[in-house]
């Protein structure tokens, strides 16, 4: 019986792909439970499983109602699909991968998301530079995808910190008369519904990312013909999420749960809440956003109302070196990642 080696090679990027969404999961579990762990809400336990549950349960819009709009926007926003291979994918999700890793092993809240388009840019721009000669490099890139993906690389957190400020201040007046601890005995029930929801939207976004590259590999490859999500792909990708996520990621949670900041519960539920909302409006725009950059941004607003030393502006500024540096580390990685596939198999 022959072998189909197309078969063989979207499997094994389908499986590196879902490995991706697992380390993803891992590596932003501090998105979703760094505030309610800190705050004592859950123990760490706890609050995985219910972040995983909630992670999970955002796939039943894509199942029944969603366009699964991230998805196509990685998928085929961000890189031409004439110049998109099987390769370029799998070097995409090494670079991806390969950052995730690194960031996660020095406990540094970095972007799963920005190191996935990084990657998958990175191998797309060396593909066309192999082909084409190097000066082309930047025809692999849909620029409009880009010029969006980049707009709120900046506007998100800003949107997460405003929003954490301006809960924590609506709070601080409804509850002017209220003692402290009475606050935090009725914001330690509340912050479980907002760690839920901030894990719902991290679901939402994130695991859209994974299913936009496994449909772009079942389209290069010939399996479908046209951009259409599959069922058992969102199954995949959420199951993947959360139980990456289940894993926990304890390093970066230790960094964005209490380092940061001190939270109380209060500042916990604002920091979730405004989080959640600066997510999911982009999701709504079906625009791929860092969850990492938003709850970054959520936490230091909300310890800000105190007064601006409450937050450690000087961890926050590492914190967006790794920011920063994402995108074209991860697109190098990718890009080697390619340049070896190719020379190796002659591939492309």
């Amino acid at each position: 019986m022959a072998i189909d080696s197309t078969l063989i090679l979207v499997t094994l990027i389908v499986v590196v792909a879902l490995v991706f969404d697992y380390i993803n999961g891992f590596h932003d579990a501090a998105n979703s439970v760094a505030t309610v762990v800190a705050t004592r809400v859950l123990t760490p336990f706890q609050a995985v499983l219910w972040a995983a549950f909630f992670n999970f349960t955002a796939a039943i819009p894509l199942l029944f109602w969603d366009e699964a709009g991230v998805a196509k926007t990685v998928g085929q926003g961000m890189v031409k699909m004439e110049v998109v291979s099987e390769y370029v994918l799998l070097a995409g999700l090494i670079g991806a991968i390969f950052w995730n890793l690194f960031t996660w092993y020095y406990g540094i809240p970095s972007s799963s998301s920005h190191a996935l388009i990084g990657g998958y840019a990175g191998a797309a721009m060396v593909k066309v530079g192999l082909t084409q000669g190097f000066g082309h490099c930047m025809e692999a890139i849909v620029v409009s995808g880009w010029i969006t993906t980049m707009t709120f690389i900046v506007v998100a957190p800003l949107l997460g910190l405003v929003l954490g400020y301006a809960l924590m201040v609506a709070i601080y007046w409804m509850f002017r008369h209220s003692s402290p601890k009475k606050m935090d005995r009725w914001f330690r029930r509340l912050q479980l519904v907002s760690s839920g929801l901030f894990s719902y939207s991290h679901g939402s976004n994130d695991a859209q990312k994974t299913i936009g590259i496994i449909t772009g590999v079942l389209l290069t490859a010939g399996y479908i013909k046209t951009f259409h999500v599959q069922w058992w792909v969102v199954l995949a990708a959420f199951s993947a999420i959360a139980l990456g996520t289940m894993s926990g990621g304890w390093r970066i949670v230790h960094t964005m749960g209490g380092k940061l900041t001190r939270l109380k519960p209060r500042g916990g539920f604002c920091a979730e809440t405004a989080g959640a909302i600066a997510i999911l409006f982009p999701t709504y725009l079906k625009i791929p956003v860092s969850t990492t950059h938003v709850i970054t941004g959520a936490i230091a607003g909300v310890g800000s109302i105190q007064r601006m030393k409450a937050v450690r502006w000087g961890l926050a500024k590492n914190i967006l070196w790794a920011w920063i540096l994402t995108l074209p580390l991860s697109a190098a990685v990718g890009g080697l990642a390619f340049a070896f596939i190719h020379m190796v198999s002659g591939k492309q």
